[in-house]
């Protein structure tokens, strides 16, 4: 259940900084308020996750799996296509997450 909530609020923080994009500076009220519900939805839903994982290892997940989501809702969305150091900085990303989630004694291994 821990990594559903980490999971569901990973999707949350994608939705609301796409919806963040698509406000155009808070200017257009529906993105706004999905940016809003999004991101409180999401650091609800951290907490929850927080309940039984460490912070460094949820806040590593949550920010790298993140960041990589949303540069792909950049590129299918927004038309926001990442040059290749955009590219080797994600894959760095992922794998510094693999690794931490499968070798790390913070994950409970």
């Amino acid at each position: 259940m821990k990594y559903l909530f980490l999971l569901a609020a990973i999707v949350a923080e994608v939705v609301a900084t796409s919806a963040l994009n698509a406000s155009q500076q808070f200017t257009k009220l529906l993105p706004s308020l999905i940016t809003i519900v999004g991101y409180l939805t999401s650091f609800y839903l951290l907490s929850l996750a927080l309940r039984s994982l460490p912070i460094g290892l949820v806040y590593a997940v949550w920010s790298g799996v993140g960041i990589v989501l949303t540069a792909l809702v950049g590129i299918f969305l927004f038309k926001q296509v990442p040059d290749v150091p955009a590219i080797i900085g994600m894959v760095l990303i992922i794998v510094g997450v693999l690794v931490m989630n499968l070798f790390s004694k913070m994950a409970g291994h």
